[in-house]
């Protein structure tokens, strides 16, 4: 029988520490003991020195990160960063802007803030309560409080990172000292951020205690598990359309292979999947950019560069490698190169403004392809080692080119049952299910909005789960774009969906939309949230989802705009209004 090792909780590690070793040394053998033990000694017999054991500083330097998130990156982000200032002996707390109060922040001694972005310019939905705050003639001074901010944003929006910009200015403005530069990140945001980081820890950390932390990381080498750095190759067990040949908006069904993966996703999440380049449009950038025969500049660009963003900095990059001076001019003008930007992509720059580049100008000049997110339409508890996805295809023409979507174009017309894309998971924590069986659901969504809902019916199905659940379902013809149709019938009929209302824009002369069915039912809308139920939404974010917000604070309020955002605002901080939006 082996025995089991434990530390003393006398033992100079942080109690962190002495548990992280606890879970090695305690299921470790005799002989991985006995061979650690030798690996220790060894090292000193080398004349390697090792450091003196110094206690654990008595008073630990605190630090809060605050974070606003849409997606889960700057969540992910704050959570790294706390991991890494507990193990360099600070006192971190994380702080989700959806909980923070504006006077208590006014005695942090050292803040890190992680905001993102959304849409044009827009702060994440649970943090928009937090920045009226904050941007408020009433907002308290933050004298003495030493803030850094790591803004997340998309360059290919005009007002990039602008939540982290405005927070930034603000915080200064109340009195606060700001530490450390802003950083503002685009997609490809994991090293610069984490050097960020990195960077602010040390800084943070006082002198005296520069070495009194004992890092100790034990680790076994093993397959990188399945992520972003390293997707999994899903095949493609079923690709079929669920619109009509006659609809003007292509929905295909898609449903991938997971088994060996250990892929595993709860309802709400989304999928990752790593896009390839339309090959035609990687000819015409290769071929505008003098480098139709290079294999690597080909290889580059179909699986590792973004080519159909075009942003003010890749106009102003490309600007200053040329030296072109009529590039110069459209770079210099923010109002010319917005209308230059408006439905082009960068093949568009290039042909207007040729220029022979070599493959490390070209890659330079583009920016990483990123992972195209959707949210899964599928339970685990229903289908097993699988995920289904609701695929819009994006096609459209614009200054005489047709133009087709990365992740949707790939789907739509390079590939076929059989075949394999590489994907993982991507979790979604504030888009869940309710807690409690009990608690009814109301869920609007327009067009591919409809793919979560369908995993948490199918997951409602799995649990046996049946009644207090209200479905507002919109699209353009009940003919063509009923998408999932015979599964929401069959739910009604089991009773998993306890009511459906439809939206169909186009069956009537005047258009209908999802945000007037939620006028029309407004008492049966109150009436639920009376009840406690939780409200979600998924959809285009640029106008479905304002006009539904706008619509809920009227209701809300009964016309009077403070009362309802009042209203809306607690919804949120409750986490009884969740979005997934796009």
């Amino acid at each position: 029988m082996t025995k089991t090792a434990k530390l003393p909780r006398t033992a100079p590690f942080a109690p962190e520490e002495i548990i992280a070793l606890d879970q090695v040394i305690g299921r470790a053998s005799a002989v991985q003991r006995a061979w650690l033990t030798g690996f220790l000694a060894g090292i000193d017999a080398a004349g390697t020195e090792a450091a003196p054991l110094a206690a654990a500083p008595s008073v630990k330097t605190k630090l809060t990160i605050l974070y606003g998130t849409e997606s889960g990156n700057a969540e992910a982000l704050a959570g790294a960063a706390k991991r890494d200032a507990q193990k360099r002996g600070f006192a971190p707390r994380l702080l989700d802007m959806a909980d923070a109060d504006l006077a208590t922040l006014k005695d942090t001694v050292n803040l890190l803030v992680i905001a993102s972005t959304w849409g044009e310019g827009e702060p994440p939905q649970r943090a928009a309560p937090f920045m009226r705050a904050l941007m408020a003639d009433g907002a308290p001074t933050l004298d003495g409080v030493n803030f850094a901010v790591l803004a997340l944003g998309d360059s290919s929006y005009a007002q990039f990172c602008e939540t982290g910009k405005q927070i930034d200015a603000r915080f200064e403005a109340l009195g606060g000292v700001r530490i450390a530069e802003r950083l503002d990140c685009d997609l490809d945001y994991e090293t610069p951020a984490a050097g960020f980081i990195a960077s602010l820890l040390e800084k943070l950390t006082p002198a005296a205690d520069a070495g009194s932390v004992i890092h100790v990381d034990f680790h076994r080498a093993e397959a990188e598990p399945v992520g972003k750095t390293a997707p999994f190759a899903a095949e493609i067990a079923a690709l079929h359309a669920i619109t009509s040949s006659r609809s003007s908006s292509e929905t295909l069904h898609l449903e991938l292979d997971l088994t060996g993966s250990g892929i595993a996703y709860q309802p709400g999440d989304t999928l990752g999947i790593a896009p390839e380049n339309d090959p035609a449009l990687v000819g015409a950038v290769l071929r505008a950019t003098g480098l139709l025969d290079d294999s690597a500049a080909h290889s580059a660009l179909t699986r590792e560069r973004d080519i159909t963003t075009l942003s003010g900095k890749l106009i102003q990059d490309y600007a200053a490698l040329t030296g072109d001076a009529a590039l110069a001019t459209l770079a210099a003008d923010a109002e010319a190169r917005g209308r230059f930007i408006a439905g082009r992509q960068p093949i568009d720059l290039f042909e207007t403004y040729p220029h022979t580049l070599t493959t490390a100008q070209l890659t330079s000049l583009l920016r990483k392809l990123p992972p195209r997110y959707y949210s899964i339409a599928s339970s685990q508890r229903l289908v097993g080692e699988a995920a289904h996805l609701a695929i819009a295809k994006v096609a459209y023409e614009s200054e005489g080119r047709a133009r087709l979507g990365v992740a949707s174009g790939m789907i739509a017309e390079r590939r076929k049952t059989g075949g394999s894309i590489n994907v993982h998971v991507k979790a979604n924590p504030h888009f869940r299910l309710p807690e409690t069986n009990e608690t009814p659901i109301v869920m609007i969504g327009a067009g591919t909005g409809i793919a979560p809902y369908r995993a948490f019916l199918q997951e409602r199905e799995a649990l046996g789960i049946a009644g207090k659940s209200w479905l507002i379902f919109g699209h353009r013809h009940f003919l063509h774009d009923f998408l999932y149709q015979l599964d929401i019938q069959d739910w009604l009929k089991s009773g998993v969906l306890g009511r459906l209302d439809l939206a169909f824009s186009r069956d009537q002369p005047e258009k209908r939309y999802v945000q007037h069915v939620l006028w029309n039912q407004r008492h049966d809308l109150r009436a639920q949230l009376d009840q406690g139920a939780t409200l979600y939404l998924c959809g285009d974010a640029k106008a479905m989802a304002r006009d539904v917000d706008a619509t809920i604070v009227r209701i809300l309020g009964k016309d009077d705009a403070d009362r309802g955002q009042h209203e809306l605002d607690a919804l949120i901080a409750a986490g009884r209004y969740k979005k997934d939006v796009y």
